[in-house]
């Protein structure tokens, strides 16, 4: 199998990355992608600074260090950073510091901006998918994910 083919099967199938991108949406992504790599203790994202897009992992863990939580999260493989800068088209608000070597995909905004107007469908299954992530993030920061909403409401029925 070839690199590009094994990462975009590596994207995926993360159980925590952009769930709803088809294979085609990830061979467009992992066309117009820069590859990127951080050596261990680098930044990736600089709180109080605008990334320009985003970074899917590829290799290697990244800390998020979100100022007002102490314990800081990590993510790895398949994971996206950078997502609420882009969404928002703000500064950054946390640090995502390289935890060992990185190598991630890069897409910058005037590449996906392209890509989404060129392909809306890519558009709504990305923004869906960043929803989907940022929902189960706060999930686990206020720790209300033992059941969902609908289970909970199931069960007291």
């Amino acid at each position: 199998m070839a690199k590009v083919e094994q990462e975009v099967s590596l994207l995926s199938s993360s159980k925590h990355g952009l769930l709803y991108l088809t294979a085609n949406d990830w061979a467009l992504v992992a066309d117009k992608a820069t590859r990127v790599n951080f050596r261990k203790g680098q930044t990736l994202v600089r709180r109080g600074e605008e990334s320009n897009g985003v970074y899917l992992l590829l290799k290697g863990t990244a800390r998020v260090q979100i100022p007002s939580q102490p314990a800081s999260p990590e993510i790895g493989p398949g994971e996206i950073c950078g997502e609420m800068s882009f969404l928002e088209d703000a500064v950054a608000s946390a640090n995502v510091i390289a935890q060992q070597d990185v190598e991630a995909y890069h897409l910058d905004r005037p590449t996906l901006e392209n890509l989404f107007e060129l392909f809306p469908h890519l558009a709504s299954r990305f923004y869906r998918s960043l929803a989907t992530n940022l929902s189960r993030r706060i999930r686990d920061m206020i720790g209300s994910r033992t059941e969902s909403p609908a289970a909970v409401q199931k069960s007291s029925s």
